[in-house]
C-alpha cells in the first residue's frame, strides 16, 4: 500500500516483507502537525495489520528526520493553541504507542536533525535507530517554553542514564550522531551516503529471521522496562516454551544440525 505522493506520511510495504514509512513534510523538516500525527498512527496500523510485514524503516524525506512539532503552526494557532496542542499531543501518544506496541522491529533512519519532544520520542520509541555522521539530536522543547513529550522524559532515562538524560532534556545540549552512539541513545553511525544502503541491509537481515522469535523478543524486551529482573524470569521462560512449539523453532535447530540457512515461515 502507498499513499499518494503528496500526503503528510509515505507509506509501502514491499514483497520482501519490508515496510517503509516516510514523514513526507521535508519542507517543514517534517515538523509535527495533528495531519501528520495521524497519518503516522494510519501507517503504523497498515502495518500491524499486514502479514506480509516483517520489519519496519522508518525515516524522513528531505533533508532532516524531523525537527519535533511544527512551530510555525503552533504559533499560528494563537489563543487556540492550548486545544491544538491537546490534539496534537493525543495523536503523538497514540502514534508512539503503536510504534511500541507493533509486533515487527522499527528500524529508524537519523539524517540532519531529530529534535524537540516529537522527534527524539519517535528515536526513543524505535528498536534500532542509525544515524549518518552528520546528523544531529536534541531536545529543545523547554527552549520554546513547552516540555519534552513522546515519552521522551520516561524512554531516556532508561536508555542513557537518568543524570544524562535530565541533562539532555534541561539543558537541550546539540549531540553528534558519535555523540549520540557514545552514550546508548542509538546503535550505529554510518557515513552519511551510506545510510540509505545500511538501512537496507539491516532490514533485509531482519526480515529473513524467525518473525514470531523477533516479535517476542521485542515485546520481552519493552514489557521489561523498568521492571526488576527476577520479576520477569518466568515471562521469559513461558515465551521460551510457547516458542519452543513453533515449526520456526524446530526450523532453525534442524538447520543448525544441518548446518544450513534457515528457512522460516512465521508459523
Amino acid at each position: 500500500m502507498t499513499t499518494t505522493n503528496n500526503a503528510p506520511v509515505l507509506c509501502e510495504i514491499g514483497e520482501s516483507g519490508i515496510a517503509r514509512i516516510r514523514l513526507n513534510r521535508p519542507e517543514a523538516a517534517n515538523g509535527l502537525d495533528v495531519e501528520l500525527l495521524r497519518a503516522l498512527n494510519d501507517a503504523v496500523l497498515t502495518c500491524h495489520g499486514s502479514r506480509e510485514t516483517k520489519v519496519v524503516v522508518l525515516t524522513g524525506e528531505g533533508k532532516n528526520f524531523c525537527a519535533g512539532g511544527d512551530v510555525k503552526t503552533f504559533a499560528s494557532k494563537g489563543d487556540g493553541l492550548p486545544d491544538y496542542l491537546r490534539e496534537a499531543t493525543a495523536w503523538l501518544q497514540i502514534a508512539t504507542a503503536s510504534l511500541l506496541r507493533l509486533r515487527v522491529p522499527v528500524i529508524t533512519g537519523i539524517q540532519g536533525f531529530a529534535a524537540g519532544g516529537g522527534g527524539l520520542g519517535l528515536v526513543c520509541a524505535s528498536d534500532l535507530v542509525i544515524a549518518g555522521r552528520s546528523a544531529k539530536i536534541f531536545s529543545g522543547a523547554v527552549r520554546v517554553g513547552m516540555a519534552p513529550d513522546g515519552g521522551a522524559t520516561v524512554a531516556l532515562a532508561q536508555m542513557v542514564g537518568l543524570r544524562r538524560a535530565q541533562q539532555i532534556l534541561l539543558t537541550n545540549p546539540t549531540l553528534s550522531a558519535q555523540e549520540a552512539l557514545d552514550i546508548g541513545l542509538i546503535t550505529e553511525v554510518v557515513d552519511d551516503d551510506r545510510l540509505p544502503g545500511r538501512l537496507d541491509e539491516l532490514a533485509t537481515e531482519l526480515a529473513s529471521m524467525a518473525p514470531l522469535a523477533l516479535a517476542a523478543t521485542k515485546r520481552l524486551i519493552w514489557d521489561g522496562v523498568g521492571n526488576p529482573i527476577e520479576s520477569r524470569l518466568g515471562e521469559e521462560a513461558r515465551v521460551v516454551s510457547e516458542l519452543s512449539g513453533t515449526a520456526d523453532s524446530l526450523e532453525g535447530l534442524a538447520a543448525v544440525i544441518e548446518r544450513r540457512a534457515p528457512r522460516f515461515t512465521g508459523s
